[in-house]
């Protein structure tokens, strides 16, 4: 008696909104990941660097690494391979969300971007500000652009730690930190070059126009692009331009249509069909190699490299990043330091000030309107981890301070972040929804 063969019940499909929230859960779940492996490094950073061992810490990140080709030479610290070397590829990923943000995000609509918007320019305005009051005439004026920044990791898994946030509050804060990564880029790029070589300048130029026109010639050789990106980086290097510019330059010219479009794929599905229907064994080895060539294509490059790059730059790339950057000698003069104060106040007061006043300006001026679930007290929580600024605030400090300066300005970051989260964690608790709100 042979036993009936029960069909197995294909996987519900899951719905649109499903498929328009996945990547945001995806992105938000690596995030809040991410953020915690850079607290674990930020704090090995400060144990390492007041310990006994702590001029090894010193030697390592400044022991000198190169390449060397014949006269040509490109020689430095181990350090600078991080900020100026491997951040290029936090900055591409940072571009390609940019790049998603603004053709199918929350930065598509203008109506839906004018919130983010005008908190991301107030979270930038006012912190600015407070710190100039207080540097200005000072010799630590020049870092007025290191509390305008915000950690969006650090952030995002600080808010990920809480329960019951209401979707519209997460996407608030992601696209609010996103808008701000756009105005720290163009921070850098205007504020925090200098000598720029306009020669080196109009190679990287040029190197970022061969990458257009390989485009506009359906060229799909990833090996090429990756050649080119290296050649815009190194002219970077000897521009004046900070070469993790690059990163996001790329980032915005990278793809964000498939490759193959859904009656191509139709096409391919059918004679993989015909094929199948054909043989006379059961070798599928052929067929789902070409399933799966076609349908990664059908994936545009854009998510597909925001994918495979995601958790490199979230587990490995800024810890490393924080293990080098955050070491810093806790000194109780260092606390008291003018630039760390200036610092701290920019974070802990001009962020959520910022934030608030200028989002509320823009509902009542009617230009944009609060997502559901966002209420003031949530605007205000919001507004206190904004000024979570660790990872951009330290990569600014080191571009406008230097010696005593950058190590206030380093002192100034951690407290003004640490203090931040927390306020900004006590303020949710405070005003999200309790457990027993829908008995």
């Amino acid at each position: 008696m042979t036993t009936p063969q029960v069909p197995l019940l294909p996987r519900p499909r899951p719905h649109g909104l499903q498929l328009i929230l996945r990547p945001l859960v995806e992105f938000l779940h690596t995030e809040a990941a991410g953020g915690i492996v850079l607290l674990v490094a930020t704090v090995a950073a400060l144990i390492w660097v007041n310990s006994p061992w702590a001029e090894a810490y010193q030697h390592l990140w400044h022991t000198t690494v190169g390449v060397e080709v014949g006269r040509w030479s490109l020689k430095h610290p181990l350090e600078w391979w991080i900020n100026d070397g491997l951040m290029v590829l936090f900055f591409f990923v940072v571009g390609l969300e940019i790049k998603r943000e603004l053709v199918a995000g929350e930065l598509r609509e203008p109506r839906k971007a004018a919130l983010p918007a005008a908190a991301a320019l107030g979270g930038m305005l006012v912190p600015a500000l407070v710190y100039f009051a207080l540097q200005h005439g000072r010799p630590g004026e020049r870092g007025w652009g290191v509390p305008m920044a915000t950690d969006i990791a650090f952030a995002i898994g600080v808010l990920a730690l809480l329960p019951r946030v209401p979707a519209g509050l997460k996407i608030l804060l992601l696209s609010l930190a996103i808008v701000d990564d756009i105005g720290a880029v163009l921070v850098i790029g205007v504020f925090y070059s200098s000598d720029i070589s306009f020669v080196a300048l109009a190679w990287a130029g040029g190197g970022l126009l061969a990458i257009v026109a390989a485009r506009l010639a359906r060229i799909r050789v990833l090996g090429l692009y990756a050649a080119i990106a290296v050649f815009v980086w190194l002219a970077l290097t000897q521009s004046g331009i900070h070469p993790t510019l690059a990163g996001v330059a790329l980032g915005l010219l990278t793809p964000s249509r498939s490759l193959v479009g859904k009656s191509r794929l139709l096409e391919i599905l059918e004679v993989v069909s015909v094929r199948l229907r054909a043989r006379e064994d059961d070798s599928l080895a052929e067929e789902v190699n070409t399933l799966v060539k076609y349908g990664r294509r059908t994936m545009p490059l854009l998510d597909r490299l925001q994918s495979a790059l995601h958790p490199w730059v979230a587990f490995a790339i800024m810890p490393l990043f924080a293990l080098a950057n955050a070491g810093v000698v806790i000194d109780m003069r260092e606390l008291a330091s003018p630039v760390s104060l200036a610092v701290a106040a920019g974070l802990l007061l001009g962020k959520p000030i910022g934030v608030v006043l200028f989002s509320l300006a823009a509902v009542r001026l009617g230009v944009a309107q609060m997502p559901t679930g966002v209420t003031f007290g949530r605007l205000c929580g919001i507004g206190f981890l904004a000024g979570i600024g660790f990872t951009m605030s330290l990569f600014i400090a080191a571009l406008g301070l230097k010696g005593d300066l950058l190590t206030a300005g380093k002192v100034g970051t951690l407290i003004g972040s640490v203090g931040s989260a927390a306020l900004g964690v006590v303020v949710l608790m405070l005003t999200l929804p309790r457990r027993d709100a829908g008995d």
